[in-house]
């Protein structure tokens, strides 16, 4: 599913406009994005929560030619599912 799928499943469901929805959902992918970028944790119930975390630097192969490389450390962002969410996907 894309984001216009999404936008438009979420729109019909919910009983809001096209330009209403796109305006909700862009200030709640802002958000989340300012928060993760503060360093912050989101956690909604019964659904999971996103988080960053830091990974170290480390050595990596390159697949064409097998020569190490330096991957450096980052902060990446994690999805970790609930339980309830986890129990309805099996």
């Amino acid at each position: 599913m894309n984001k216009t799928e999404l936008v438009n499943s979420v729109r019909e469901k919910a009983n809001l406009s096209l330009k209403n929805f796109e305006e909700a959902l862009k200030a709640v992918l802002s958000t989340i994005t300012q928060t993760l970028a503060k360093g912050d944790k989101i956690q909604l119930l019964g659904f999971g929560a996103f988080e960053t975390k830091e990974r170290g630097a480390r050595k990596g192969r390159n697949p064409q030619n097998g020569a190490e490389i330096k991957i450096s450390a980052k902060r990446v962002v994690v999805f970790k599912p609930s339980n309830a969410l986890k129990s309805r996907v099996k």
